[in-house]
């Protein structure tokens, strides 16, 4: 039993750390948050930190692999609809993603800056290994389901479902050098729309959807983003 308790203190007191940063990078960006800061939010001493992280990136993981979770358990619901057909929960996991994402911009914007760093190429790449790992047995039981309701794909859904993940992580790579280049200005507003629109339309075609199945981004979320 000590060893339980001692697992759950560790696991409370390393998430707090995390709760500090997910609300320090919030309020003035990963770059602008140091470790001090997360010391000075807890009044904790350097070697707790060290306790549980080896360096800041570390503690940058541990935010995204939080953010990746929660993510997903909100998603969850959607493929567990008994009620929904299977185009319906597909079309509805894009919309709620966006959702989730729009719900935290202020956080999403804190971890952008830094995101495509040489010094964070370690995390992006553990990021994207989780997200095959959560998204592909979600959207694997959603093709499955479409299968049954006389969805035209071909393959085992899973192999259908890690093919998805990989245009969805397309499209997040591209969504993200669309941000740059506006905020630099390097492109006009007008060229975001479509050159996102082309990642529905290969899920639609791979699946064998008719065109407009999938709804497109909510155009109030990218002028958010991109406007």
């Amino acid at each position: 039993m000590a060893r339980t308790r001692n697992a759950t203190v560790h696991a409370v007191r390393r998430d707090a750390f995390v709760d500090a940063a997910q609300r320090l990078i919030q309020a003035k960006g990963y770059e602008g948050m140091s470790i001090q800061d997360v010391l000075d939010e807890l009044d904790a001493s350097r070697g707790a930190f060290y306790h549980y992280f080896g360096s800041k990136a570390d503690l940058l993981e541990a935010v995204v692999e939080r953010l990746t979770d929660a993510a997903t358990a909100a998603l969850l619901p959607i493929v567990d609809d008994p009620d929904l057909s299977a185009t319906r929960k597909l079309d509805s996991f894009f919309s709620g993603l966006a959702r989730w994402k729009g719900e935290r911009t202020d956080l999403l914007r804190g971890l952008i800056d830094t995101w495509l760093t040489d010094d964070n190429a370690i995390v992006r790449e553990k990021f994207r290994q989780r997200i095959v790992l959560r998204l592909t047995p979600i959207l694997g039981r959603i093709v499955a389901q479409g299968r049954d309701e006389g969805w035209p794909a071909t393959g085992e859904p899973e192999h259908v479902a890690r093919a998805l993940v990989s245009v969805i992580q397309g499209a997040n790579e591209t969504a993200t050098e669309l941000y740059f280049a506006r905020r630099d200005d390097t492109i006009p507003y007008a060229e975001v729309e479509p050159r996102l629109a082309v990642y529905w339309q290969a899920m639609e075609r791979m699946l064998g959807l008719p065109g407009g199945s999938l709804t497109k981004i909510d155009r109030a979320t990218l002028r958010e983003w991109y406007g």
